[in-house]
């Protein structure tokens, strides 16, 4: 028996990718997933620790769907992970349902991104709206800089809480006990990512004096270090060696158990399924728009394929649905990474396995290290990354925009911040399809032309006839009421492109009045849809003539 839908294959990029694969190739992925895994790490241990769980969650979520998703993934150079869109996601979810519920959540979520890909829905992300894209972006990144303030501030919390109301409170309640070294560290750490690439940049003038010296050759090897690495290493021994007052990883969370993690099984439950819908869905949401905007990102910039969106779903589906018997966090694609892995001249999904061996191999070597690590500095870096993550000149381009386009990046923005994410995108959804479809019943039209000298009523239908247009129908109802009995009415319907049932069961209604009143209906010009659709209604049996334009006949 044949499936009723046609089911993706399943078939990862990175068999494609090594069908020829040389030395050369293999050599530059290797160089660019070790430069990445550097990058990541001190970013896996800071989403971490702001979604409120231990940094080696952020780790070895990294190593994990890191390495799943470059090696099922359908695209060549992206890289997964935990992202920091997920941030205020993660928290909410933790403080609301636990850490078991928010496993169970990200458990499920990876099967329903799996499902989304076989049955090939992966296209259907892309018709999400800009506007409420660049809406709830922009509001993430506001709440992750407020998550920040008592690390950067150095406050005494015991724990913040995660909508935005209390995240204020809390912080403005605290504003006593700000600590001047947590705040420095903080300021500093901000301050350097801002500087250190533009200190390398080609046409720095730093960069043109440091060419002049003699053996600048070791300075310059510097430059290729990531600004994170040289944020956390430099102020983490600046705070250790002038031993400031600071709160560290090892002081709030202990030391990073140098192994594998343990595995735990998610209690999962249809009661604990049902309450967590919504967070599944959100994730799963959230999940997929992040990853396939970042696909489409790296197309821009990679010279290569296409990404497979539905193969990246199901890739990303399987990594979320592993990473919680690690006791991991949500994972998705991440543009920061992907773009560095791109820049670091990755060529296939190689990179992305490397980015993942090259933190365990950290992790495994060297976690006790991260003990030392100040959380300000984690903060700083967080707050970077939620600057760089918003996209704040859309505001001041807001007024050459439409009223529905600010309204829909406004509201899922100011929705976003101030209630949750979830309600945010169910309103800018909703907002979406409420304005299109008002936007779509603007552009019917029922023009009503002057009666023949024999009397007939004529009249042209221009655009879709459908549920949010079928008031425009109103004057010819009128117009056949007015008329003489027995009229006959021509609708010429040439430029009528889209019929649905409501609007056949408008025009069914005023061929009603047209026969109750002894009238007869005359349909002129049909395309395709319309006519095939009156066909299979029977509705064609009941109208008096009907022609088709000659290409749908």
């Amino acid at each position: 028996m044949a499936l009723p839908v046609s089911l993706h294959r399943f078939r990862p990029r990175l068999l494609d990718d090594l069908r020829h694969y040389p030395l050369e190739r293999l050599l530059k992925d290797i160089g660019a997933g070790i430069t990445v895994g550097v990058v990541a790490l001190p970013l896996a241990m800071a989403f971490a620790i702001a979604s409120g769980l231990p940094p080696q969650a952020g780790l070895w979520t990294a190593i994990v769907a890191g390495f799943i998703i470059a090696a099922l993934g359908g695209t060549s150079v992206q890289i997964g992970g935990p992202a920091g869109a997920f941030i205020v996601i993660v928290y909410g979810i933790a403080e609301r349902h636990g850490v078991g519920g928010l496993l169970v959540s990200t458990l499920c979520a990876g099967v329903l991104l799996f499902v989304m890909g076989l049955l090939r829905l992966g296209v259907l992300v892309r018709y999400v709206p800009v506007s409420i894209v660049i809406g709830f972006t922009n509001g993430i990144a506001v709440l992750i800089a407020l998550s920040q303030l008592r690390d950067a501030l150095g406050l005494q919390v015991q724990r913040m809480p995660a909508d935005f109301v209390g995240i204020v409170h809390t912080v403005a309640g605290a504003l006593s006990s700000v600590n001047p070294y947590a705040v420095a560290l903080a300021g500093l750490c901000v301050l350097g990512l801002f500087i250190w690439p533009r200190l390398w940049a080609v046409d720095s003038a730093f960069r043109r004096r440091l060419a002049a010296l003699e053996g600048a050759s070791a300075l310059r090897a510097t430059s290729r270090l990531p600004a994170p690495v040289v944020a956390l290493i430099t102020l983490s021994w600046l705070a250790w060696a002038l031993d400031w007052p600071v709160e560290t990883i090892g002081s709030r969370f202990g030391e990073i158990p140098p192994s594998l993690p343990p595995l735990a099984w998610p209690e999962v439950s249809w009661q604990t399924v049902r309450q967590l819908v919504m967070p599944t869905l959100t994730i799963a949401l959230l999940g997929a728009i992040e990853s396939l905007l970042c696909a489409r990102v790296a197309d821009q910039l990679h010279d290569g394929r296409k990404h497979d969106p539905n193969q990246e779903l199901m890739a990303q589906g399987i990594a979320n649905a592993l990473v919680p018997f690690i006791g991991g966090m949500p994972a998705t694609g991440t543009i920061a990474r992907t773009v560095t892995n791109i820049r670091s001249g990755a060529t296939s999904g190689v990179a992305g396995m490397v980015h993942a061996l090259t933190l365990a191999a950290i992790v495994l070597l060297a976690a006790p290290l991260a003990r030392h690590v100040p959380l300000a500095v984690l903060a700083g870096i967080l707050l970077f990354v939620a600057w760089n993550m918003g996209e704040w000149r859309e505001f001041a381009r807001l007024r050459q925009f439409s009223m529905h386009y600010r309204l829909m990046l406004l509201s899922t923005f100011a929705v976003t911040v101030i209630f949750d994410l979830t309600v945010a995108v169910e309103l800018g959804l909703v907002l979406a399809v409420v304005l299109f479809v008002r936007r779509q019943s603007s552009l019917f039209r029922a023009e009503l032309l002057p009666p023949t000298r024999d009397g007939e009523r004529q009249a042209r239908l221009y655009g879709s006839l459908f549920f949010g247009a079928v008031t425009k129908l109103d004057p010819l109802l009128e117009a056949v009421e007015a008329a003489p009995q027995g009229v006959t009415l021509r609708l010429d319907a040439r430029h009528l492109l889209l019929l649905d049932t409501t609007g056949l069961d408008a025009l069914s209604g005023l061929l009603d009045t047209l026969e109750r009143r002894g009238g007869r209906l005359v349909i002129d010009h049909l395309h395709e849809q319309p006519l095939s659709l009156m066909r299979r209604s029977g509705f064609l049996a009941r109208v008096h003539a009907w022609s088709a334009l000659p290409e749908d006949a």
